[in-house]
């Protein structure tokens, strides 16, 4: 009897190792149990998932149990599945009073005010750019401006001057600065909702400019600034701030290889939404986050029951993140405070996505920039997909450094993005993305079974393949990883 259990464990393990790693990865993605993931983490009952909420640790605790049911081991460093995050909220609790020349504007977005009750004369400086300057007395003053610069007046691309403009506004001494813009309307409420709050791993400085908004208005309103001297009225009780304690879900799986176990390969998502927000036509107020980020923790958790099942040469760290929609935060907290040695994180496989409009592709933000490349190109490839770098859609957004993948880029370690099919800023995202209608019954789960059988195909093969992953020789974050991994940096030629 002895023998015959012998016979048929050593059987059944040889049928197992003979599996091609296709094959396993295409075994254990379930699409009812895709949907049964995706359906929870959207449901209206955890209110949109919003960092630091009792919702949001609901769902880590459905994340910290399926990694439990799989035989995913917890996090080395607490005993448990969690990393406790303490963060800061800042926020309004009531809208700023504001009106130029009598004209009241009530989108206002603060990024910095303190508490104001004032009726004075402002300062406009055109677009505030340093040759506004010259010649003006702003010291101690409320300056007006239009936001971004002339040419880059569209909402996304003039965030990109906010910190020049800032910095402009302090350096000539003074007290307050407004932007003013005609934004499109289908943008600035996510704008407005992602900014009434803000949350940060820091306490928070006393700000050398204590008076920092943003205002929406017509193009009209905006065609009529001009003056030097506007009369400004404003009332504000400032900023609030209060304690958040939120939490990381972390688990570890051990690789098979006596050396190659001692390297690991990250797959991480974040598991938060924005929560609850301006009701949309239907009256619906709830921003589930099917696509931003349901899609990207069940990836995570369908790569950890692949792993659980069928481990690898190299070990596995699953990290689930808190705060990503405030800002990067629980990546940031990680980095800060890893559970295992950063120097042994030889790739990080991110996932994350803020919607899908083509079903034939998986989208990687820094595709082209590892050595891995062929790994995620044939993963997709396998499953009927066609890989395509992100930067061939949308490079002047600059998405690989919006996600959590770059605070370990940072840090050296080589991380990319993998998103769903996305090849354009079009209605088809907008329709979605960080809108009520991100529901689960509005996904594409035949697509989505394709996409997760890539995702671990390609996670497979970098995790088993004997040579490590790296970055592509020249890209930004190589020097980083060259100290990372004390590799020393070659000198560059000089003339």
């Amino acid at each position: 009897m002895k023998n015959f259990l012998l016979y048929t464990t050593l059987a059944f393990a040889s049928i197992l190792s003979a599996q091609t790693d296709t094959e396993k990865a295409s075994e254990t993605v379930s699409k009812s149990e895709i949907e049964g993931h995706i359906y929870f983490l959207a449901d209206d009952v955890l209110k949109g998932r919003a960092t630091g909420s009792p919702e949001l640790k609901i769902a880590a605790s459905y994340l910290a149990n399926t990694l439990r049911s799989y035989g995913i081991k917890p996090n080395p460093a607490s005993g448990d599945y969690y990393q406790k995050v303490e963060m800061f909220r800042f926020y309004l609790n009531e809208k700023i009073d504001l009106s130029l020349n009598g004209i009241k504007f009530p989108e206002v977005v603060a990024f910095d005010i303190d508490a104001i009750d004032s009726e004075e004369n402002a300062v406009y400086l055109n677009y505030g750019l340093e040759s506004d300057y010259k010649g003006k007395d702003v010291k101690g003053k409320i300056i007006i401006v239009k936001a971004g610069t002339p040419d880059a007046v569209e909402l996304r691309p003039a965030l990109g001057s906010r910190a020049p403009k800032r910095e402009l506004a302090i350096k000539n001494g003074a007290r307050g600065l407004i932007e003013i813009g005609s934004f499109d309307q289908a943008i600035w409420p996510r704008f407005k909702h992602a900014f009434e709050e803000r949350v940060s791993l820091s306490k928070g400085e006393k700000e050398p400019l204590p008076l920092y908004v943003w205002i929406q208005t017509s193009q009209e309103e905006l065609d009529k600034l001009g003056s030097e001297t506007l009369k400004i009225k404003i009332k504000s009780n400032g900023i609030q701030k209060e304690i958040l304690q939120s939490q990381n879900v972390v688990g570890v799986l051990e690789g098979t290889d006596a050396n190659l176990k001692n390297e690991y390969v990250i797959y991480s998502a974040h598991y938060d939404h924005i929560g609850i927000g301006k009701p949309d036509a239907k009256g619906d107020s709830i921003y589930n986050g099917a696509r931003d980020n349901a899609i990207g923790t069940t990836a995570v958790l369908t790569m950890a029951e692949n792993l659980a099942k069928y481990p690898t040469k190299r070990s596995a760290l699953f990290i689930l993140f808190t705060g990503e929609e405030m800002g990067l935060l629980g990546s940031q907290y990680y980095v800060q405070n890893p559970v295992l040695p950063l120097n042994q994180m030889i790739y990080c496989f991110n996932t994350d996505g803020g919607g899908y409009n083509n079903t034939t592709l998986a989208t990687i933000a820094g595709l082209n920039r590892t050595t891995a490349k062929d790994k995620m190109i044939n993963g997709a490839k396998t499953f009927g997909l066609k890989a395509l770098d992100i930067d061939e859609v949308a490079p002047e957004e600059g998405l690989f450094d919006r996600s959590d993948n770059v605070s370990f880029a940072k840090v050296g370690i080589p991380a990319p993005t993998y998103s769903t099919g996305f090849d354009a800023f079009d209605d088809e995202i907008n329709k979605y993305y960080h809108q009520a209608a991100d529901e689960a019954d509005s996904l594409d789960y035949d697509y989505l079974v394709k996409f997760y059988q890539g995702y671990i195909l390609s996670g497979r093969a970098i995790a088993n393949d004997p040579e490590r992953p790296y970055w592509i020789k020249g890209d930004k974050y190589e020097a980083a990883a060259n100290v990372l991994y004390g590799k020393v940096p070659e000198v560059p030629i000089k003339n």
